[in-house]
């Protein structure tokens, strides 16, 4: 009877310790074969109740360790388990290993996503990106078809395609293996029925002597990384954003954000360098109101009337001011004292000044009227002489103008529906007919005007193709200026 006892307590001991390493408890009540039964309390693995047996022998409670053990696990996989992360929280650390990985942090990179447990990227396009920047176009074309499956436009694998293929085909002409460009330019290009034209320009590096003169006509980097860089650029912007990360994508927020805060500078008195070296991320940006030029320096009484524009030149050396004394007068803005001194009085002008406009090397200055006026007067600022007098019609009113910035253009127009792009010499080049302008623009494109009109509206028209499109509408009644600045993709009114 002992012996039973005794190998049952073995048994007990042994079943207790194979339940902890599986995890499991083992409180609770456990059965042996001569039908003794034990229980105890799992808090403190003390026995708590008596035990009956058909021999009339006491069970002997069960080890404590076997409860210490099942704790110990329990905690540890509590521990392991880890958080879940929503959809914002990933895409924050995607776009941290991404930048991570921009600065060769590559290790870390690792790391961070093993921990998270987010993927940076889709493993083919991982395959892909490392294919094109090792110039492997073959495998690169065959990643192609395995992405097709997760691109929402059919038609963006033969844009992809032409791409690559355009790549692969300049790097051999550099290479001096024109037969092999030669037969992707025929046998891979041509077959794809995409952008004839390129192709056709493309054919015409053939006659390329030399590489540098091949790299200058295709305004190509040359077969390298950089070239593989703003291709794979070009390329991932086809791709969506959970497959491959747009290039640079916290770069571009961070600027975005930088440009918002400049938008919303009260007293913004400063330059911002489209890029984040100028400014601390840390602290949000803001202009004090004592940066801001509150207070009067100098009075200038030169003018016998009332002042109605005033315009610095571009360089900021000079400043021109129209009156409705029907004179504009140049300063010279002296840089360190900040002082003005008269220059030069520009006199011809048969209505008072009310625009003014410098051109973009600051050699002219043209004069704009009020609403009655339908001529304008061009000025060469060094030498003081009137250049253009300008008039196509005496109905017209030409209250505004704009240099085109190859400084051979301009374009004006007015209120009563004149708009027009002229020479120096005053010659209409072309003109659009109903545009009620109230002030222009134009881009640094040298092909779109921007034109705010009577319809509370800021269109672009392009004097190429003669075509235009609405760039902004609001709810203000009058636009009467508007500047565009297109470094980070705004356009601003004043």
């Amino acid at each position: 009877m002992q012996a039973n006892g005794t190998g049952q307590e073995r048994d007990s001991e042994v079943s207790c310790r194979n339940g902890a390493q599986n995890g499991e408890s083992s409180s609770a009540v456990e059965a042996h074969s001569n039908g003794l039964v034990a229980v105890t309390d799992n808090e403190n693995g003390v026995s708590s109740g008596s035990n009956n047996n058909n021999n009339g022998v006491s069970a002997q409670p069960a080890p404590n360790n076997c409860n210490n053990n099942s704790s110990s696990s329990t905690s540890s996989t509590e521990v392991k388990k880890k958080k879940r992360l929503s959809q914002c929280e990933e895409d924050v650390i995607r776009l941290i290993g991404q930048h991570l990985h921009d600065l060769g942090l590559n290790q870390t990179v690792d790391l961070l996503m093993q921990e998270s447990g987010c993927r940076l990227e889709h493993p083919s396009a991982t395959r892909f990106r490392n294919h094109v920047m090792e110039g492997e176009w073959d495998k690169a074309e065959s990643d192609l078809n395995e992405l097709k499956a997760m691109m929402h436009s059919p038609s963006a694998i033969v844009r992809m395609k032409f791409l690559l293929l355009q790549q692969k085909y300049l790097e051999y002409l550099e290479d001096g293996k024109v037969l092999e460009a030669l037969q992707v330019l025929r046998a891979e290009l041509t077959p794809l029925k995409y952008n004839t034209e390129r192709i056709h320009v493309l054919s015409g590096y053939l006659m390329c002597s030399h590489a540098e003169d091949l790299r200058a006509k295709a305004e190509w980097e040359g077969k390298g990384t950089a070239s593989r860089t703003k291709l794979l650029d070009k390329l991932q912007t086809y791709l969506p954003p959970s497959v491959m990360l747009p290039p640079r994508r916290l770069q571009t927020l961070l600027k975005q954000a930088v440009e918002l805060q400049r938008e919303r500078c009260l007293y913004h008195n400063t330059k911002l360098d489209s890029g984040l070296d100028s400014v601390s991320l840390l602290l949000d940006h803001t202009c004090s109101r004592k940066q801001f030029p509150c207070y009067t320096q100098q009075i200038l009484t030169e003018h016998c009337n009332e002042v109605w524009f005033c315009k610095f030149s571009n360089d900021g050396t000079k400043l021109a001011t129209g009156s409705k004394d029907t004179t504009v007068i140049v300063w010279h803005v002296d840089v360190e004292t900040q002082q003005l001194k008269l220059l030069k009085t520009l006199e011809g002008h048969a209505y008072g000044v009310s625009y003014l406009a410098w051109s973009p090397d600051d050699t002219y200055l043209i004069a704009c009227g009020p609403d009655d006026c339908s001529e304008l007067w061009l000025w060469n600022v060094q030498t003081g002489e009137l250049r253009t007098k300008m008039s196509q019609s005496h109905e017209d009113s030409l209250t505004s103008v704009a240099w085109n910035p190859d400084g051979k253009r301009f374009v004006t127009g007015g209120q009563r529906g004149q708009f027009y792009q002229c020479d120096l010499d005053g010659n209409l080049l072309d003109s659009w007919e109903g545009v009620r302008v109230q002030c222009l623009w134009c881009l640094g494109d040298g092909r779109t005007v921007l034109a705010s009109d009577t319809h509370q509206r800021i269109r672009g028209y392009n004097f190429e193709d003669l075509t235009d499109r609405n760039m902004y509408v609001t709810a203000v009644t009058e636009l009467s200026n508007i500047n565009a600045h297109f470094s980070c993709g705004y356009l601003h009114k004043m």
